[in-house]
């Protein structure tokens, strides 16, 4: 049997979570955890799914910005839930004086307003080291080296390629100082379960250990490869931008962003769609960033993914692709 040679294509997709796997269908969601005692919990997700989005969302390039926020917001969702039934959180825990009086401030709100919190501090230290960072940078190299300064097209193409290649450079660092981590590298180990088990799928195998050992654990449709070609794509829209002052030139980025987001997303479905030497090249440097990602999983690291895959396949698989 080829290991290479996929017999089907679906709109399956998933996220690693700690100690499992969510895995999403195109009719229900559902995820995965080894429990503390050992045992596979599954459970289901409540979401909107493919087929149940407004149809406006479901129109190319529009379909991409939604999926990458409705994607944001189930992965947060079911990271947390993993977190609390694999046991890392415990369920009674004595809170200290500040937090006793917060609680009695904001009452239930309190833990919705610290995620929402740190998901916006996120939002804004990604912003500052990915767009800020490298066009504060070209600018301070410019005053240093004034050839590098100039309005003609060489000018803004050496910008645009300087700028999408350290976001890339900060972006390859960071994981890999991630991966470094105990508890991060298991997760990418799930990840790596997660892409092989959706791989023995496609290929109409049957889902056991054995089987699903066999294949790669670089996927074309994954997330990774979705960052790394909006990081790509970043490069040709910076051509496009004349404006040189940093936080002006980051706003409009900013403001590109859906844009960006809507092509790459188009890109990565078509390549998770077909299989000929355009999908490769277009999938390569998502791929090659997988190697840093993903890491082969072990077996109950397998059977969560296994679990929360079965959990998700439809019982008619025609019209998969959504």
């Amino acid at each position: 049997m080829s290991k290479k040679n996929k017999t089907k294509y679906t709109s399956i997709g998933g996220q690693a979570l700690i100690e499992g796997v969510m895995m999403r269908g195109p009719k229900n969601t559902a995820m995965a955890v080894r429990g503390p005692k050992g045992d596979i919990v599954v459970e289901n997700v409540n979401c909107t799914l493919p087929a149940d989005r407004p149809w406006i969302f479901k129109i190319p390039m529009l379909r991409g910005i939604y999926s990458f926020f409705d994607s944001m917001k189930v992965g947060s969702k079911t990271l947390m839930r993993s977190a609390e039934l694999s046991g890392e959180v415990e369920e009674e825990e004595e809170l200290t004086p500040f937090e006793q009086k917060l609680n009695k401030i904001f009452g239930e709100k309190l833990f919705g307003a610290l995620m929402t919190l740190a998901m916006l501090l996120g939002v804004a230290i990604a912003v500052l080291l990915f767009m800020f960072v490298p066009t504060a940078s070209y600018t301070g190299l410019a005053m240093l080296f004034p050839k590098l300064d100039g309005d003609t097209p060489t000018h803004l193409l050496m910008r645009s390629v300087f700028e999408g290649v350290m976001k890339i450079l900060i972006f390859v660092v960071y994981i890999f100082l991630c991966t470094r981590m105990k508890d991060m590298h298991r997760v990418f180990e799930y990840h790596g379960a997660e892409h092989k088990t959706i791989f023995c799928y496609e290929a109409k195998q049957e889902l056991t250990v054995e089987n699903v050992r066999q294949f790669r654990r670089f996927h074309p449709r994954c997330g990774t490869s979705f960052l790394i070609v909006m990081l790509i794509i970043g490069i040709v829209v910076g051509l496009c931008i004349p404006i040189k002052e940093p936080l002006l030139r980051t706003l409009i980025r900013l403001c590109c962003l859906p844009l960006v987001m809507g092509f790459g997303y188009e890109i990565i479905r078509f390549c998770g769609k077909h299989d000929n030497l355009l999908t490769k090249i277009l999938s390569a440097p998502g791929m090659w960033m997988q190697h840093i990602t993903t890491f082969e999983p072990s077996d109950d690291q397998i059977e969560c993914a296994i679990a929360a895959l079965k959990a998700v396949i439809p019982d008619n698989t025609e019209g998969e692709i959504v």
